[in-house]
């Protein structure tokens, strides 16, 4: 008996960690534009919750620690959902550097020579000339550029923002493959 209870209590938990970090990624897909495939996720994540949760609600009076274990699956779905959507890094940035004129010059050269687009402008500090850096890349190379950038310029103040559309401009179809 305590065999399966544990089992059950493992599936719960397990099931819950599924959905709910497919859910996470549902909301990815649908803030990026993906519809078709959010759909399909719903449909997963609907299944998975109607099983579970009919589980849960019709045993809650005789096994109430169901009920713990399933918000503990909600807790960890969520925990496990922003890691994956680290992991998976949908999307596009745009960052956008000050740093000191002499190193603007060179982490341009050095983010150009690793394929990456960089927009370049002269600016005034308060007490120096200044360059500001504009680089367009995918979510999953931000931490490439932004190290390159540090590596060359510590002082570097760097913004990161998400893209949501892009139009115009100068962007290789091949190096957009790349990066």
């Amino acid at each position: 008996m305590f065999w399966a209870l544990l089992l059950e209590f493992l599936i719960i938990f397990f099931s819950r960690v599924i959905e709910v970090s497919i859910g996470t990624l549902r909301n990815i897909l649908v803030n990026k534009g993906y519809g078709k495939k959010a759909a399909l996720l719903a449909f997963i994540e609907a299944l998975i919750w109607v099983f579970v949760a009919s589980r849960v609600i019709g045993a809650i009076s005789e096994e109430p620690l169901k009920a713990i274990v399933y918000a503990l699956g909600f807790a960890g779905g969520v925990f496990t959902g922003s890691i994956l959507e680290k992991r998976i890094a949908l999307g596009q940035i745009l960052v956008q550097a000050i740093t000191s004129h002499e190193s603007g010059i060179k982490i341009a050269d050095i983010l150009r020579e690793s394929g990456f687009g960089v927009t370049t402008a002269a600016a005034e500090g308060k007490e120096a000339r200044k360059m500001i850096l504009i680089v367009y890349a995918k979510r999953k190379n931000q931490e490439i550029v932004t190290q390159k950038i540090y590596e060359l310029d510590p002082q570097a103040l760097i913004v990161v923002q998400d893209i949501t559309s892009i139009r115009g401009g100068y962007i290789s179809s091949f190096r957009n493959l790349i990066k």
